[in-house]
């Protein structure tokens, strides 16, 4: 995970909301498949989720950052 914050702290915020809408869309599409076909891995959703979490928690604190530069 650490390898995971330290490549979305070296994004910038435009980029990291269009990775957070891409994600959110591909647990909504895992969480139906999963459903109908399960698939091979089935960490595969919480991997996700957890990705995801980890992208809010680096987005909030760039979003604190610039209200407070500015």
């Amino acid at each position: 995970m650490k390898k995971i914050t330290k490549d979305y702290q070296n994004k910038e915020i435009k980029e990291l909301e269009k990775e957070k809408s891409a994600l959110r869309e591909e647990i909504v599409k895992l969480t139906l498949s999963k459903k109908s076909t399960p698939p091979k891995d089935t960490n595969l959703l919480f991997k996700k989720k957890k990705k995801l979490a980890v992208l809010l928690t680096v987005l909030s604190l760039k979003k604190d950052k610039a209200a407070i530069s500015v």
